[in-house]
């Protein structure tokens, strides 16, 4: 019997499979598959999907790592929606991009809804005129991105926020950042700007709110967050510093801005796996970021050591949707001719969010 005729489980199925024969079922889609199929795997995925994956990296370096792909036909994004949204528009027409299961979101992604943004919008254009640019972290839907393309903004990442913040002033005296206050407030504070010039704007209340005091903001915060490292708190820092004397408290930038001020360091996850790359044998490391992630370098680097900034935090749960069975799944309608799990940014939505990535890129 050919091998694709014996591929009808469904992930119902797959789910009570060993963990032996998942990992001999993925391995045998991916070589039925051959060169038709990448598999690209965020550094927040679990670690039993993470080790089939082609390649690794962030969000927008996997996207554009699958937009150079231009010979293969299918991408599987082993990450969450907006991730898969992103490589979707920025890959050929003759590429489809697979997501394996639809129920990854981002918490903080949908936080910004495309139809409030437009409501801010109008609001905060009413309040201050045509002093406004757009700017959305690549942490957004392909719908928001969109519309920052139409009305001029641009997109960023946590390694770019900088020189995005710093191009977006040069352009209007104010910016409107979404959908993370965080990485907002500090990416702001880091160029020199006060905390008392920015504001933070509430799209449930439909309210503009000074809670820094100011009147007169130049950066204007959507009030979302990431629900994992918002839970990296200033007593961490203070609890892990009287526990380990000498360690160092490295932390990603969504983390809210008094934990950012306590630690070492501070930066993107690029930054934080180069940091403990570069860093020497013997090194203490508390990290505020993803448990996957996190787990992951004290395993590659046993000659440091490397814990989670807070134990308690749980890893990405929407990122953790992404299991074994939904891989093998999406791979085997792959072998059957049958693909499952396709993600497909309309024409007119992509055209506009590709604009907004690609003066990020022009900037960057």
């Amino acid at each position: 019997m050919a091998f694709a005729e014996c591929l009808t489980p469904g992930i119902a199925e797959l789910s009570r499979y060993s963990s032996e024969e998942l990992d001999e079922r993925i391995a045998e889609a991916k070589r039925a598959l051959n060169n038709q199929v990448v598999i690209l795997g965020h550094h927040y995925q679990r670690e039993d999907v993470i080790r089939f994956a082609d390649y690794r990296g962030d969000s927008l370096q996997l996207s554009r790592i699958a937009a150079g792909l231009t010979d293969v036909q299918y991408i599987v994004f082993c990450g969450v929606h907006f991730m898969a949204e992103t490589a979707d528009i920025l890959t050929g027409d003759r590429q489809t991009v697979i997501l394996p299961d639809h129920n990854a979101g981002c918490s903080m992604a949908d936080m910004a809804d495309a139809q409030d943004v437009e409501e801010a919008w109008e609001l905060l254009t009413d309040q201050y005129g045509d002093t406004l640019l757009p700017v959305t972290y690549v942490n957004s839907s392909a719908a928001v991105k969109a519309f920052v393309g139409r009305h001029g903004g641009l997109t960023c990442t946590s390694s770019n926020a900088n020189r995005v913040f710093e191009y977006a002033l040069s352009i209007k005296p104010r910016i409107l950042f979404l959908p993370d206050q965080h990485l907002g407030r500090n990416t702001a504070v880091k160029l020199g700007i006060p905390l008392e010039a920015t504001a933070v704007y509430d799209p449930g209340e439909m309210e503009l709110s000074f809670p820094h005091g100011g009147q007169d903001p130049k950066v204007i915060l959507w009030k979302g967050h990431c629900s994992v490292h918002q839970r990296f708190e200033p007593g961490h820092v203070r609890a892990v510093r009287e526990k380990y004397p000498g360690i160092k408290v490295i932390v990603h930038p969504e983390c809210p801005y008094e934990t950012v001020q306590l630690a070492d360091a501070s930066g993107s996850t690029d930054f934080i796996i180069r940091t403990i790359r570069q860093a020497p044998p013997g090194t203490q490391w508390a990290v505020g970021t993803e448990h996957n992630l996190v787990h992951r370098l004290a395993k590659e680097h046993p000659d440091q050591m490397i814990i989670s900034l807070n134990e308690m935090v749980c890893p990405c749960l929407t990122m953790n949707r992404i299991d074994r069975p939904h891989l093998a799944d999406s791979l085997e309608s792959l072998v059957r001719g049958q693909p499952t799990g396709v993600i497909h940014v309309p024409e007119d939505t992509a055209r506009w969010a590709r604009l907004a990535i690609d003066r990020m890129l022009d900037v960057s």
